[in-house]
């Protein structure tokens, strides 16, 4: 057994989020279109008497250090497969913004997957990692995966796609956070008595992604939940207006909100996006990221 194991983690946003009607069991069918960013969290995972968990890192006070958090119950998971003790100690270095749709709880779900197999020696074949981050929850296997890919179902049932180059982003971040359940709840009043299309995959957008064509992409982000996400959130209206004003080639609410998500042409339109987002007033703070990034790896 390693004295600690590291994984590094990616956070992801959402180019395309195509969402069904709600399902008689309150989940919704998805087309997910994934793209992995390089905004990361590390969880290290050592050898303990039971199982505990530390975070540091912007807005670590606002993650969970119980039982509740997914890298806790992935340790549970993981052990209980393995008919073993979940003794271990969890630390989460966040960089991935907490509560803002960029999946960071779901990346550190992922990344103490990883850690503790290894950790364990247990050697967990790649398939059944995956049946437990969809146990986890929906965001959990692509966290792990990385890349870009399609998630259907609720987003677990994944389909890797190519990427035919580098995207540069500008992601801001909004004060507090916002619940994906009261977000999805709003979304289902806002669609009340409203015929809600079956959620698919937007060809023009997978063949931007394929092509590596930041101008086809721009012009084909969607994501259904902006709407309740700004009913929930109007202010995330002005952060919004402030990136596409500042030359983003498009914007939108990064997954639940309330991060913001911009794309842009390069490495330096990013810089100057941020800037001026971070100049606005109308954001807490403005981070820069290029994708698709590697997904849940050993350090």
């Amino acid at each position: 057994m390693s004295a600690s194991v590291t994984v590094r983690v990616p956070a992801k946003v959402n180019v395309q989020l195509a969402v069904g009607a709600a399902r008689p069991d309150g989940f919704h069918d998805l087309a997910n279109v994934f793209l992995a960013v390089s905004l990361y969290d590390e969880v290290t995972a050592t050898p303990a008497g039971t199982l505990t968990i530390t975070c540091d890192g912007p807005d670590a006070d606002k993650v969970p250090l119980d039982r509740t958090n997914l890298a806790a119950r992935a340790a549970e998971l993981l052990a209980a497969r393995h008919g073993i003790s979940p003794d271990v100690h969890l630390h989460i270095a966040k960089d991935i913004p907490v509560a803002g749709g960029m999946a960071g709880g779901s990346a550190d779900g992922a990344g103490a997957l990883l850690a503790c197999d290894a950790l364990w020696g247990l050697g967990t074949p790649r398939a059944e990692l995956l049946e437990i981050c969809a146990e986890l929850g929906s965001d959990v296997p692509f966290s792990l995966v990385g890349g870009a890919a399609l998630g259907v179902g609720r987003g677990e049932r994944l389909t890797g796609l190519p990427v035919g180059g580098d995207f540069h982003w500008v992601f801001a971040v909004a004060d507090g956070g916002l619940s994906t359940p009261a977000v999805y709840g709003e979304f289902d009043r806002l669609t009340t008595g409203v015929h809600v299309p079956e959620p698919a995959a937007s060809p023009v957008l997978l063949d931007a992604l394929r092509t590596g064509d930041t101008s086809a992409l721009a012009g084909a982000l969607a994501n259904d939940l902006q709407p309740a996400a700004l009913s929930l959130r109007p202010s995330l209206a002005a952060t919004l207006a402030a990136g596409t004003e500042a030359g983003a080639l498009a914007a939108l609410v990064s997954g639940s909100g309330p991060t913001t998500a911009f794309l842009v042409k390069d490495a330096d339109a990013a810089v100057a996006v941020a800037d001026a987002l971070i100049a606005s007033g109308t954001c807490r703070t403005a981070r820069v990221a290029t994708s698709p990034a590697t997904g849940a790896r050993l350090l």
